[in-house]
């Protein structure tokens, strides 16, 4: 048998370490949780990416009394993205989260369904997103989406 390794590389900082354009993103994000419709769960993410031509887009989770007809903050932003700017690359998507007693300490990751749309919408514009997952104690910087998907599924393998 052999034993295949796989590294991963998240950094983990403080608001203050962040340039001021990451902090602008994550300020961003936190504030479009205000939006989110989140009447079941009281659970409100707010996503916002920097585009190549620096607009910055935002999206918030949106739940729905039949669950799964609801849907992610990071896929409602990247679809907007794509949509309005199909030929601009995202470069950087920040990601937060609250609940009813405030945002979060740890920061959380995105779910599965979300994690693939990021890694096709980097397939897309063939270059990694930088994503940014704000917590109150902490701020995980990831390269990109490899690194929360090691063994990703994508477009590739439909070709083959």
């Amino acid at each position: 048998m052999k034993e295949i390794k796989l590294e991963i590389c998240i950094h983990s900082l403080q608001y203050e370490e962040l340039a001021p354009q990451d902090r602008e993103l994550i300020d961003k994000a936190k504030e479009a949780t205000s939006r989110s419709y989140a009447p079941y769960s009281k659970f409100s993410v707010g996503a916002a990416a920097l585009l190549k031509n620096g607009i910055i887009v935002t999206g918030t989770n949106q739940e729905n009394a039949a669950y799964p007809s609801g849907l992610c903050a990071e896929r409602t932003t990247l679809f907007y993205a794509n949509s309005q700017y199909p030929d601009q690359a995202v470069l950087t998507l920040a990601i937060a989260a609250r609940n009813e007693a405030g945002y979060l300490d740890t920061p959380i990751p995105p779910c599965g369904a979300c994690r693939q749309v990021l890694l096709e919408t980097e397939q897309r514009y063939r270059q990694p997103m930088r994503i940014l997952l704000y917590g109150e104690k902490a701020i995980y910087e990831v390269d990109g989406t490899k690194d929360l998907l090691p063994l990703s599924f994508g477009g590739e393998f439909l070709t083959k």
